[in-house]
């Protein structure tokens, strides 16, 4: 496979409404959901009908479940598969702890028998693609994620994604993309990598070092939700160059531009607009604090203005708060013509 763009998996943010924002832009190549816990899927749980919300582009969207138990895996498994959609991702790369405490998530990597008989298992349950994605393990032991991986894909896993760092790491350190690199060499299927994708440069310079089959940005897309198309225009842009810079794809590929202006405005209102369309208003308030906690980072008084949006629970409030700002900042509005801060990287 080409090196792709996806969006990763995030809690409370990889929904339809963020989708819909990021297709505006351009799109990327997968979308992946935030994670449906299985046993809520088949219990028939009151919100999954909005966690598997397939559009707006179902044949790019792959379904990430997290669960504990290997047959409800296998069964909410199979129910997805049966829809229009490009994977099931199974999430075995949770830290948190009250994921991990269940059996969930990380957990699954702590042994190896157990995460290959699962693997099977949904196997001989889905026709579409079947993906795991992990973490490094517990420690930093390459030798063991390898095996572990060569059970998966033993077993039928079709493509693993990798956020290199390890299960207690959280994001404290760098990712260890070496990691990444060296499993997609060794393990014989498609390798991805997730970690420290702040910007649309960075998500060149991991395309263009080969080190992976596809680069997957979190926090970054929610903080630029226009990211996969910047990065798509570099990638055109250096296509169209030819030979003009072999070096030049490595090392300047993240100065250049984006081509047309971004309204921050427009684009956070709009996003308001699509969680009141695509979520149900219990999810409202969280979601749109998640979301403007990355997304302010585009502004010069970021921490003024989440700190506004914290105290609204309404999003008619939240949109107020933000037309109030641009209104009383307007050379904030279009990205690249004011003195915004630019979002540090992860």
């Amino acid at each position: 496979m080409d090196c792709g763009f996806f969006l990763a998996p995030m809690a409370e943010l990889s929904h339809r409404a963020l989708r819909e924002l990021i297709e505006g832009f351009g799109g990327c190549d997968e979308y992946y959901t935030e994670m449906i816990s299985a046993g809520a899927l088949l219990s028939g749980g009151p919100f999954e009908g909005w966690y598997t919300d397939p559009l707006p582009r179902p044949e790019k969207l792959v379904y990430q479940l997290v669960g504990a138990d290997r047959d409800q895996l296998v069964r909410a498994a199979a129910l997805l598969d049966s829809r229009d959609c490009a994977g099931i991702d199974i999430n075995m790369g949770c830290s948190a702890p009250a994921i991990r405490r269940t059996g969930a998530g990380a957990a699954w990597m702590t042994d190896i028998d157990r995460a290959g008989d699962l693997a099977g298992g949904l196997r001989k349950a889905v026709k579409k693609r079947l993906s795991v994605k992990l973490r490094t393990g517990l420690a930093d032991d390459f030798d063991y994620l390898l095996r572990f991986c060569r059970r998966l894909a033993d077993a039928g896993v079709e493509l693993i994604t990798l956020h290199p760092r390890t299960i207690r790491e959280k994001f404290r350190r760098s990712a260890r993309w070496d990691h990444v690199a060296r499993l997609k060499r060794e393990l014989g299927i498609p390798v991805a990598g997730n970690g420290d994708a702040a910007t649309a440069g960075d998500l060149c310079r991991r395309a263009a070092s080969g080190a992976c089959n596809a680069v997957m940005a979190g926090r970054g897309a929610v903080r630029q939700p226009w990211i996969f198309a910047e990065a798509q225009r570099m990638e055109a842009a250096r296509r169209g160059a030819g030979q003009a810079g072999e070096d030049g794809r490595a090392e300047g590929a993240g100065e250049a531009a984006f081509p047309e202006p971004v309204n921050l405005e427009e684009t956070a209102l709009r996003f308001v607009e699509l969680l009141a369309l695509h979520q149900p208003p219990e999810f409202h308030a969280s979601r749109a604090r998640r979301f403007f906690a990355y997304y302010c980072d585009n502004l010069i008084w970021a921490h003024h203005v989440k700190t506004l949006l914290g105290r609204e629970t309404e999003l008619s409030g939240m949109a107020g708060v933000l037309t109030d700002y641009f209104r009383d900042h307007p050379e904030e509005r279009l990205r690249g013509e004011s003195a915004a801060k630019q979002p540090a990287p992860l």
